[in-house]
């Protein structure tokens, strides 16, 4: 497969994941006392080399194949190419901010479903203080993005388009709407490990986990097919600030 890769996007996307990498790592390291106990300073070495060495790959594939399948990092590119971006920013700028409350609101909501597993998971929670939080939030909006719609939804909407594709020559709507739902499965599960260090892993914990990862999973996904992966990245940031900042702040003062 030839490469054809820009490469100072490649460079602003690997950039910002590594940040967004380290400025998780306080939110991390207060939400689960067990990771914090055994993390050395061989072990934040061996946690960066393995951040550099996957956001490298995810970077590399999905930059290969995006426009293949036709999604778009309209913003960045257009940026790139010295062209007025701030209209268009702002065209996606309200319905990704309001879809990104939107998954917030509707993951709060559907975790009353998982009360036991949702209190002692909340708990934990409220433990870290807001500006760790708020930190995190960074990691959700380009970290995740970066690996679970530009790298997994984009290499499975390529495997899909491989299979069967339109008579114009494009991935079908099926086969997109299998690949959101498929990488909000696979971003559902990629939360357990935390979650693992907190509580014990159950049917229930993983049920859990999938739904409501997967509530905002499919928003982004949409929002990376519809408006591109800056748009996904907006969204996501706003559902974690939800998640993480706004609402243990207003579950402290209840309490």
């Amino acid at each position: 497969m030839k490469l054809n890769i820009n490469w100072k996007l490649f460079l602003i996307l690997f950039v910002t994941s590594i940040i967004a990498s380290v400025l998780v790592l306080p939110y991390a390291l207060a939400l689960s006392p067990a990771l914090a106990s055994v993390f050395t300073p061989v072990v934040l070495i061996a946690q960066l080399i393995q951040s550099i060495i996957l956001f490298a790959i995810a970077i590399l594939v999905g930059l290969t194949l995006y426009k293949r399948v036709g999604f778009k990092i309209p913003i960045l590119e257009g940026w790139l190419e010295g062209k007025e971006v701030g209209n268009y920013f702002k065209s996606i700028l309200g319905i990704s901010v309001e879809l990104g409350v939107l998954a917030g609101v509707l993951i709060i909501l559907f975790s009353f479903i998982f009360t036991s597993a949702s209190s002692i998971l909340q708990g934990a929670e409220l433990t870290v203080p807001v500006w760790k939080s708020f930190l995190a939030s960074f990691y959700g909006g380009i970290g995740e993005e970066i690996l679970f719609r530009l790298f997994v939804m984009t290499v499975i909407v390529w495997i899909f388009y491989k299979i069967k594709k339109t008579p114009e020559g494009k991935p079908t709507t099926v086969g997109i709407w299998l690949a959101i739902i498929i990488t909000a499965i696979l971003f559902g599960v990629g939360h357990l490990p935390i979650t693992g260090s907190i509580t014990a892993i159950t049917p229930l914990v993983i049920a859990r986990a999938i739904v409501l990862n997967g509530i905002g999973a499919i928003i982004f996904g949409w929002l990376y097919w519809k408006k591109g992966l800056e748009s996904a990245m907006i969204s996501h940031f706003s559902a974690d600030i939800v998640l993480h900042v706004m609402f243990p702040l207003i579950l402290s003062s209840l309490i």
